[in-house]
């Protein structure tokens, strides 16, 4: 167990971790979905990877899981439509790239045209690392940059939302 005055330390170091603002994004059969998140981070050089924390229960996840693959579109300053869109949640019964241009690519998974960055990735592990959160390999298939400054994040606290 952690004393309150170790755990004040803890959630302050955490929350100084720099993280950048992505839309997560799967798609199965006719059902799109995507969402917010910050905790994305490469894992290898080769072959080249990335890894993303997912809340437990969260919408996405048995997209991500039946169709074994999932999109990271990395959200510059300017992104503040699409930022909009995905940080006050999304319906599950709603599609939420209806109105935004997309990529038309052969992986079928939802990518955004406008976005500083994006990573189509295929499903290399799924790990339950027993706690809030499940950990996501994806090994990237194919991705594109524009120009632009992404959004660096910061948390005043690392131990809550």
């Amino acid at each position: 167990m952690v004393d309150e005055n170790n755990r004040q330390g803890i959630a302050g170091a955490l929350g100084r971790i720099p993280s950048g603002l992505f839309i997560l994004t799967a798609a199965h059969e006719d059902r799109r979905g995507g969402m917010l998140c910050s905790w994305v981070q490469q894992l290898c050089f080769e072959p080249p990877m990335v890894s993303v924390a997912v809340a437990k229960g969260r919408p996405i996840m048995p997209l991500i899981s039946e169709s074994r693959r999932f999109g990271l579109c990395q959200l510059s300053k300017d992104d503040k439509v699409i930022l909009r869109k995905f940080s006050a949640g999304v319906d599950s019964n709603e599609d939420p790239f209806l109105g935004f241009d997309l990529v038309h690519n052969a992986t079928n998974i939802p990518v955004f045209a406008n976005t500083l960055s994006y990573m189509e990735c295929e499903l290399a592990s799924h790990l339950d690392v027993e706690g809030d959160h499940d950990l996501f390999v994806g090994r990237i298939l194919s991705a594109s940059t524009t120009g632009g400054e992404p959004i660096v994040h910061l948390r005043s606290n690392g131990l809550r939302y």
